[in-house]
């Protein structure tokens, strides 16, 4: 089978288990939003800067593997055009469901990042796209295609894995690894993501993801790092994630 098809069946299970991501929102969350009163995360513990945004009214935006209904449904409360594609099922119904249930309008597309992405160029404004190119193992594809996709002047929101977990073992206590972690040419990797079932990730460099970016044409106007929000390495203050936004120029 193939691994994003393991991945997608994977996060279908962890939501069916409770998965802190994939939690839809409450009526009462969206009922905020509509108040202006929301924030949301690329990375696990710092929101992302109002200021990253602008005006969401009436802009085109696409969630990239950021379904679960937790997104979405507050940039549709801000009076944004929603689109959301996801390769997990159950990600997808959720964001069905707060939709059906709040009465907003959103496209959902269930579709492999990996694969050149379904829509016209210059379909969108922004793209929001947290954390999740660490279950993909080429990514600089992923950033030619959210290039194409941008109109002139789009924004690329990200949150990214500086690949530093895939260092220690799952206590964050002892260095196990070498990088790059990569399941698919290293049995020993494959095994302990298959122990722990974290379905197949793959670290990733900055020159991969900020060069990836630039690569792809866009130029990076901010970032920030933030860390795991638990365990050792968080209590070391140790940033193992970052987040990026990028314009595709005028």
């Amino acid at each position: 089978m193939d691994y994003q098809e393991i991945n997608a069946q994977t996060i279908d299970r962890w939501v069916e288990e409770g998965w802190e991501w994939g939690k839809p929102i409450s009526r009462e969350e969206y009922a905020k939003a509509k108040r202006g009163d929301w924030s949301v995360f690329l990375t696990p513990t710092k929101p992302v800067p109002r200021a990253w945004f602008g005006e969401l009214a009436g802009k085109r935006l696409l969630g990239l593997a950021s379904g679960g209904g937790q997104q979405m449904p507050l940039f549709a409360a801000a009076g944004a055009d929603v689109t959301v594609l996801d390769y997990s099922k159950k990600q997808l119904e959720s964001e069905r469901m707060v939709a059906e249930r709040e009465g907003y309008a959103i496209r959902i597309i269930r579709a492999d990042m990996t694969k050149p992405l379904p829509f016209e160029d210059a379909s969108f404004d922004l793209i929001f796209h947290p954390v999740s190119n660490c279950y993909v193992r080429e990514v600089r594809p992923i950033f030619c295609e959210c290039f194409r996709v941008l109109k002139p002047g789009g924004v690329l929101l990200g949150g990214y894995d500086n690949g530093i977990n895939y260092l220690f073992d799952e206590a964050e206590e002892r260095l196990i690894n070498r990088l790059p972690f990569d399941p698919l040419s290293d049995p020993e990797q494959r095994k302990q993501l298959e122990d722990a079932d974290c379905g197949f990730q793959f670290s990733h460099t900055l020159e991969e993801q900020l060069g990836g970016q630039l690569e792809a044409g866009f130029s990076i106007t901010d970032l920030y790092e933030d860390y795991n929000g638990e365990g050792r390495l968080n209590e070391l203050r140790v940033p193992s994630f970052f987040a990026a936004r990028a314009v595709k120029p005028l």
